[in-house]
Order: structure tokens, then sequence, then C-alpha cells
């Protein structure tokens, strides 16, 4: 199993260049303190350390739905 982890955005993206706005969409968030869970991979590591000063990363220790 893939580790986990969990992104929540911290702060509004009115301001910031489209490529970081599309970044932040693609992760999922949509709105300020929305937390989304993914997979910790390559890709997605990449498009969190692009919107780093946006976002807030911990690791995911609740259980998986099925």
């Amino acid at each position: 199993m893939a580790e986990k982890i969990e992104i929540e955005l911290m702060k509004s993206v009115i301001s910031c260049k489209p490529n970081q706005v599309a970044t932040v969409r693609c992760l999922g968030l949509r709105k300020v303190n929305s937390v989304v869970i993914q997979d910790a991979s390559p890709a997605i590591l990449g498009m969190v350390r692009t919107v780093s000063h946006l976002v807030e990363v911990r690791p995911y220790k609740g259980k998986e739905k099925k």
C-alpha cells in the first residue's frame, strides 16, 4: 500500500499565477481549509512543492474507506 498524505489549502489562490491555481485545483482542493488525502507519489509531491506556500502537508493517519 502506498503512503498517504493529507493536504490542506491554507491560503487563497486569488492573487496566484494561473499555473499555481490549476495545480491547486488538480490536487482536488477547492476552498480555503479544504482537505484531501492523496498517495505520496512523485507526481503529487511535485505538485505540492509547486504550491508549498499555499498548502500544509501532513502524513495521513486515518483508516481508508472501502
